[in-house]
């Protein structure tokens, strides 16, 4: 897997401090791009996060390219819907060789990986040979496993960045798009620190934990 920020809105703080100073101005954001300090930039950002005036914060927005998640990963991706997404299409592109994920729990045991590679691969090998026998590519994908690979292209803001990692940086969520997240996070921290700082889990914003069982992180809600 490799996640890279390759757009992003430029100076993203400035311009969510700018907003949300423009509220409360009788002066043009433009005026306030140029009047406000690194220091005033970073005081306006703590306090739209922590006063949960997050408007402001879809301002910014943030583009990554994915490579190499499971395509079981890609559908549990784009469910966030405040998002755009643009996916290598399986219909097109036809597959050459065999590229997939192996999850964690199968690859830790040799004789469960061989297992698991050897179905893949018998797919992949069917897959290629319906192609080559004039198959249309759109037609033969539907043999292809969810552990194939993909490559997309997503862009959020991060109002919606902050809510979806709250979310996929549980550690309830599958591994795969966890993993996912955190480089994002990585990734936005180093363009926009404080923002970056910011995609937190939901337990740890709320200082409870909302779901029926605690992984121990924080309290139950009840409990708090």
């Amino acid at each position: 897997m490799q996640v890279s920020l390759i757009r992003y809105t430029p100076e993203p703080e400035l311009t969510v401090a700018s907003a949300a100073r423009l509220c409360y101005s009788q002066i043009s954001a433009t005026q306030l791009q140029e009047k406000l300090t690194p220091t005033q930039v970073e005081s306006l950002l703590r306090r739209v996060i922590s006063s949960g005036h997050h408007s402001v914060l879809e301002h910014a927005s943030f583009t990554f390219a994915i490579d190499g998640i499971s395509r079981a990963c890609s559908h549990q991706l784009v469910r966030h819907r405040l998002a755009s997404y643009s996916q290598q299409s399986q219909r097109y592109v036809s597959y050459k060789a065999p590229d997939f994920v192996t999850p964690p729990s199968v690859a830790d045991d040799p004789e469960l990986s061989r297992q698991f590679e050897q179905a893949v691969l018998a797919a992949f090998a069917q897959y290629r040979g319906l192609v080559e026998a004039g198959v249309p590519v759109e037609d033969a994908r539907y043999l292809l496993p969810n552990a194939t690979t993909t490559r997309l292209v997503m862009t959020m803001n991060a109002r919606e960045l902050m809510h979806t990692c709250s979310i996929r940086l549980c550690v309830r969520a599958q591994w795969e798009i966890r993993e996912i997240f955190e480089a994002i996070k990585e990734e936005v921290k180093k363009v926009a620190p404080i923002i970056g700082g910011a995609l937190q889990i939901k337990c740890i914003i709320h200082d409870y934990c909302d779901e029926t069982e605690s992984c121990g992180i924080r309290p139950l809600k009840d409990e708090s």
